[in-house]
């Protein structure tokens, strides 16, 4: 018997700009938040060049002035300090009823670095956490930052995992205020992979974790922009 839950997966094509995958969130979120019992949704996709600064995120860890930054920078409402944002990296946004799975942000957390370590290690790469620190490090370098929020226990944010991106625009910051521990990309250590190369473990790693069963969006489930 199948236990595994339909959840709809949105996967946008080209960079899209922070601000429109924000709004989608929020659409899916209300979704759930007005029936809990509603299919829960995945947007996995790239981001035009940003930043984004958690809800309670420090701008001294900013190497420019918040009032004239060097590419858009968002205040959102999810955890975590500040990061950069491109294309070349994977961003996976879960929009789930935790109490679907466990009803506990922490395990939740934990639960995503998961699925990233058992990405690398199908790679077979010795993908590591860090005490006291959520995210997802190979050879000292931060590979996957992750930060989320939730509102009456349903998600929104997620990780987002550097693979073959420019690592340039994250010398302007201190990526999630962590100034000890550089930041990497998978292609650091296999040069020939790209995003579509990663999207299917990625989202199979997401399925084994989460207990899910990913499917393309029906009829009246669009978002502006993705159709079925």
């Amino acid at each position: 018997m199948d236990t595994k839950r339909s959840a709809i997966l949105y996967e946008p094509p080209g960079p899209v700009p922070f601000a429109r995958a924000w709004a989608w969130q929020r659409q899916l979120q209300e979704r759930l938040l007005a029936d809990p019992e509603a299919p829960e949704a995945v947007l996995l996709l790239e981001h035009e060049p940003c930043y984004t600064l958690g809800r309670g995120a420090s701008t001294a860890h900013l190497r420019f002035d918040p009032a004239d930054p060097p590419l858009p920078l968002h205040r959102i409402d999810r955890g975590g300090e500040v990061t950069h944002h491109a294309p070349g990296q994977l961003v996976l946004y879960p929009v789930l009823n935790l109490q679907r799975h466990g009803g506990d942000l922490h395990r939740y957390l934990r639960d995503l670095e998961q699925v990233v370590l058992d990405l690398l290690a199908a790679l077979e790469l010795p993908g590591e956490r860090c005490p006291g620190r959520t995210g997802v490090w190979l050879e000292g370098r931060k590979l996957a930052a992750i930060g989320v929020g939730a509102r009456r226990w349903i998600s929104q944010h997620g990780l987002a995992l550097n693979v073959n991106c420019s690592l340039a625009g994250f010398a302007a910051i201190v990526p999630c205020g962590i100034a000890d521990r550089p930041v990497g990309r998978l292609t650091d250590w296999r040069p020939a992979l790209t995003c579509n190369d990663v999207a299917p473990g990625l989202l199979g790693q997401l399925e084994r974790r989460f207990v899910l069963r990913l499917r393309p969006p029906r009829a009246g489930e669009e978002l502006e922009g993705i159709g079925p």
